[in-house]
């Protein structure tokens, strides 16, 4: 068995990685330890690149396994390595390779060749919710709105994938579904929608997420490759 930290941003990510992640990862011999970054008992936000430096020292002091992130980047300081860099950039795959390239180099700098080869760095782009666009109704239905359904199809279809809904600060994806329904929970709402429309949908609608679990899954076949 393999074993894959996950350092998640908040109490949303954490549970979709428990509820919708681990389950399809542990059939590829692959068993997700997800968390939220900081100290434990903390709600998550506040990504900083010294506390997240800290948390991967500390996962990866377990040489035998992986860590990756699951960071939303609408919420990213404009001090994070290449957050600032990628605001200057277009198409959401320049932005999120921008970030995860810059954080990597800083993980092995800190932490030396070893770690960087052991992590995985992800930014969701633009929030966790975005992925939950890749199936209006199903989203809608789990939601228990299913009236809901056309409206939040009309947002889907204003963008080219659910991960280009832009990250302003009434326009980011948790936002524009908070205007349609106020009583919209992240981490109870996020699961049952993630559940309820399954990983097939979400990643065919969503690339970056799609190449992230790709790289997940290879894991597998790297540690075969090896022994």
């Amino acid at each position: 068995m393999i074993r894959v930290h996950v350092i998640c941003e908040g109490q949303s990510e954490e549970m979709f990685v428990n509820e919708v992640l681990a389950e399809h990862l542990l059939s590829r011999g692959l068993y997700l330890y997800p968390s939220r970054i900081g100290k434990p008992g903390h709600k998550g936000g506040n990504v900083r690149v010294e506390r997240l430096i800290f948390d991967v020292r500390a996962r990866l002091h377990d040489v035998d396994s992986y860590c990756t992130t699951f960071f939303d980047f609408y919420g990213l300081p404009m001090d994070f390595p290449g957050r600032r860099e990628a605001g200057l950039l277009t198409g959401v795959c320049a932005k999120a390779r921008c970030v995860q390239d810059a954080l990597l180099r800083v993980v092995t700098e800190k932490l030396g060749e070893d770690a960087g080869a052991r992590f995985l760095p992800y930014v969701q782009m633009h929030e966790f919710e975005a992925l939950l666009f890749s199936d209006p109704a199903a989203f809608a239905a789990a939601i228990g709105r299913p009236e809901l359904g056309a409206p939040l199809q009309g947002v889907r279809d204003g963008h080219p994938t659910p991960e280009d809904i832009n990250d302003g600060p009434n326009t980011a994806p948790s936002k524009r579904v908070l205007a349609l329904h106020a009583g919209y929970d992240k981490v109870w709402h996020g699961s049952l929608a993630a559940i309820e429309m399954g990983l097939d949908a979400i990643r065919a609608d969503c690339v970056l997420f799609h190449d992230w679990l790709l790289a997940i899954e290879g894991l597998g076949n790297r540690r075969r490759a090896v022994v």
